[in-house]
């Protein structure tokens, strides 16, 4: 049943406009988004956003807390886990735990295949993630963190933390 649902919304309620636009349009298409979503992701907490375009591949094992959003255009891996309250600008990118095999040197690259590592992108709770931020797999984002706008993160964020950059550098703690 769960492809079922997976179909509706990337046959249909994927490309229905975002949320905040053409007033009542917009509204009813992030409701059906929010309503499809429930049927496929492993927890959907209440009140979340799904934006237009927002690509989660199967979605079966994500984890959305109350009150989040998956921002326009956003690319998250199947298993993320999202905590509560979590903002994200659009076009944010976080890549899967897996990548290329690169170990030998007698096999091109392309042909060694995939490798996953072990671990998922934790995101804690009240997060704001700004427009267009990419993450590498596996990372562990903490709690009451703001990630600025274009950074790459590459490394686990401490709680507190406003991070930007590329790759990303501390810039001040929220509680200091």
């Amino acid at each position: 049943m769960k492809y079922f649902w997976l179909a509706l919304y990337y046959g249909f309620a994927y490309y229905l406009p975002s949320t905040y636009s053409f007033g009542k349009i917009g509204l009813y298409s992030g409701y059906l988004r929010r309503f499809i979503f429930k049927h496929i992701a492993k927890k959907c907490g209440h009140h979340v956003n799904i934006e237009r375009h927002a690509f989660f591949g199967k979605g079966f094992d994500i984890e959305l807390g109350n009150y989040s959003d998956l921002g326009i255009d956003c690319h998250v891996p199947n298993n993320i886990k999202i905590g509560d309250y979590v903002m994200m600008g659009p076009k944010c990118y976080i890549l899967p735990n897996d990548t290329h095999d690169t170990s030998r040197l007698d096999i091109p690259m392309q042909q060694q295949g995939r490798i996953m590592k072990t671990g998922r992108t934790i995101i804690g709770n009240d997060v704001w993630i700004g427009r267009q931020v990419l993450f590498t797999g596996g990372k562990n984002i903490g709690d009451h963190v703001v990630i600025g706008a274009g950074s790459v993160v590459c490394k686990d964020v401490e709680s507190f933390a406003i991070v930007g950059g590329n790759p990303i550098r501390v810039i001040k703690y929220r509680n200091k």
